[in-house]
């Protein structure tokens, strides 16, 4: 299938281990695969024969080649008759098994774009090919092979608009466990673009398995990589990388995303980094891996917005030795929505994967099954055709795992107990959905709604993981923002209070405890902290903004236009400082200083909705009216 991985290891071994559904010893080598030819005969017709150039080649270069080529995902190139002909019996054997091509999902769901498995009269006749000797034919019956240009050394989608690559190459060990780790890379863009197409390249295929791309508008991220001495860093991705806008953006060996349409793009805006997490396979022998991202931009803005939906738990706890723990989860849909794409996720212990969607009248829509999930083969499955779903519609998910010594590809030998957690040692369960509505007021509607969902839901992920690691600032301050979210201030000044100690001072740290206890209502405190971090940084505008607006609450005017007259001052461009400074004015009775402030706002040509506000204020000031 086009879309799909196809990615033949040379070491693979298929025997009882493959038949039992089992992973595959890669210690033995590719000739103790060979099948008797009798049983492959048995297989396949008899009745013709099969050759390379008429009946192997196509399907080599339609099903495979997108990895097997020249510089490609796979190990080797299959382009060649001496290519495939020397695998002969590997490729008979795998795809007997339906091993490769790797399309997990049930070939029942969908359409999908690239759902193209091998069809039983297909398979047949690689048997066929291989038991009567891998003949080549006649090279006439060669049709033409696009894959030889398709599969070069250029881009897929054509000439990138934007090219950026990590700067210097991460060394991937030679041995060990597979690596996951994180690498920022900024993008250099002086003005907002508007994002039509990503393509992902991994820099050495050889190793690099998967990619899921992630954008951060702050430093966060960067500061994260830039506190490693080396390329990357090795942890959890910040709640301040997001993908954008409700899009997808990952990469699997053979599969890249289509450009989208003009309308259908997302915005990128100055000082954004690309934060790109990287599944790599040691190979045997150090690797240099140095990956490159192509960006595709539109002239104009998206005027469809996609929505991203997320179902799953993050109290995953699963016990060592369970062999059927389940996760389910559900949400009812607020209106109407068209589904554009899916991908499930979960880490080695999953065994079975399925997501649903029962409509208001009952009917059940399955979106995705895999019934035997590989962590290893990861896809974003596109429907070919997408479809609408009814207000009212319950999306579900069920997944199966197995943390018991029978799953070969349980991390834990002997099982161990699995929580959940981002690092592939835990486990995850989460089921990615996304949809457009039918306008913009549906799309405010289902975000908000479903915002709630997943916000209480990170709460507990993040407190899981500051079980495991809680001297980690950075997981504390995202703990501190997700409480202020769901309505639990204490809870997030206990966060702050824990990031500020292991920190040490600074006006950041101190601005964000003093903004938790003000949403507390502990003005005194969160003065306090105010003072604090003007103390560190007497620049820092929005303390001196913030302790304004404290000071405002008590009652205690002079202090607070003294504050808001240091942020005008910080930055005089801004109407917002000015219409604090406005109001602060006016409810200490000074109308006339009110109005006068509200008119310099307005000369600077403020947007809307606040230059509405601005000209209201102005008219009740005058008339000496807060």
């Amino acid at each position: 299938m086009k879309a799909a991985a196809f990615a033949l290891i040379s070491t693979l071994v298929v025997g009882r281990a493959v038949q039992a559904g089992r992973s595959a010893d890669p210690a033995r080598s590719a000739e103790s695969l060979a099948l008797p030819t009798t049983q492959l005969k048995d297989i396949a017709p008899a009745f013709t024969t099969v050759t390379y150039s008429k009946d192997i080649a196509p399907l080599i270069a339609d099903r495979c080649a997108m990895c097997h080529h020249e510089n490609g995902a796979a190990p080797f190139s299959l382009l060649t008759y001496s290519d495939v002909k020397r695998r002969a019996t590997q490729i008979a054997l795998v795809t007997s098994r339906r091993y490769m091509p790797p399309w997990k999902a049930d070939p029942a769901d969908g359409p999908f774009v690239g759902q193209h498995p091998l069809t039983d009269a297909e398979i047949a006749l690689f048997q066929q090919w291989a038991g009567d000797g891998a003949p080549e034919g006649d090279a006439r019956d060669l049709p033409p092979l696009p894959g030889r240009q398709r599969w070069s050394a250029g881009w897929q989608l054509g000439t990138p608009d934007l090219v950026v690559s990590l700067p210097e190459p991460y060394m991937l060990p030679a041995g060990g466990a597979d690596v996951f780790r994180i690498f920022v890379i900024p993008l250099p863009v002086n003005a907002t673009r508007f994002v039509r197409g990503l393509e992902f390249r991994p820099g050495n295929p050889k190793v690099v398995h998967h990619a899921n791309i992630r954008v951060d508008r702050t430093a966060a991220s960067r500061q994260m990589d830039d506190a490693d001495p080396a390329p990357g860093y090795s942890g959890l991705i910040l709640r301040s990388a997001d993908y954008p806008e409700g899009h997808f953006l990952a990469w699997t060996p053979g599969q890249v995303a289509p450009l989208l349409p003009n309308d259908y793009s997302w915005r990128l805006d100055p000082r954004t980094d690309l934060v790109v997490e990287i599944h790599m396979q040691p190979s045997g022998k150090a690797e240099a891996v140095q990956p490159s991202v192509g960006l595709y931009f539109s002239d104009q803005p998206p005027t469809r917005i996609p929505a991203m939906l997320r179902l799953g738990h993050q109290n995953i706890d699963i016990p060592a030795g369970e062999s059927n723990y389940v996760v389910t989860d559900s949400y009812v849909l607020p209106v109407d929505v068209e589904v554009q794409a899916v991908q499930p996720h979960a880490h080695y212990r999953a065994r079975d994967v399925r997501g649903e969607a029962r409509l208001p009248d009952g009917t059940v829509e399955e979106l995705i099954h895999v019934g035997d999930w590989d962590f290893r083969w990861q896809h974003v499955y596109r429907f070919a055709k997408p479809f609408t779903l009814p207000k009212g519609t319950t999306l579900s998910m069920r997944w199966v795992y197995d943390n018991s010594a029978a799953n070969v590809r349980n991390p834990e030998h002997p099982p161990k107990r699995a929580r959940w957690g981002q690092r592939s040692s835990d486990e995850m369960g989460d089921l990615w959905i996304q949809v457009l509505t039918k306008n913009e007021p549906d799309l405010v509607t289902l975000t908000h709604a479903f915002r709630a969902k997943v916000a209480a839901e990170d709460v507990i992920g993040y407190e899981t993981e500051l079980e495991r690691h809680p001297d980690e600032a950075g997981l504390h301050d995202d703990a501190a923002l997700l409480y202020l979210e769901v309505g639990q201030p204490d809870r997030a000044v206990a966060h702050f209070t824990r990031s500020l100690a292991l920190k040490g001072p600074s006006a950041p740290a101190f601005y964000n405890l003093g903004t938790a206890l003000t949403i507390a209502r502990r003005f005194d405190e969160a003065a306090y902290e105010y003072q604090q971090a003007i103390k560190a940084d007497p620049s820092y505008a929005k303390a001196h903004n913030n302790l304004g607006n404290v000071w405002l609450a008590q009652g205690k005017f002079e202090p607070a236009i003294q504050e808001f007259t240091a942020v005008v001052g910080l930055d005089p461009k801004s109407a917002g400082a000015l219409a604090n400074l406005a109001g602060a004015y006016a409810a200490a009775g000074a109308f006339d200083r009110a109005a006068e402030t509200v008119d310099a706002a307005l000369r600077l040509s403020p947007p809307e909705p606040l230059a509405s506000d601005l000209r209201a204020r102005a008219e009740r000031y005058r008339r000496r009216e807060r």
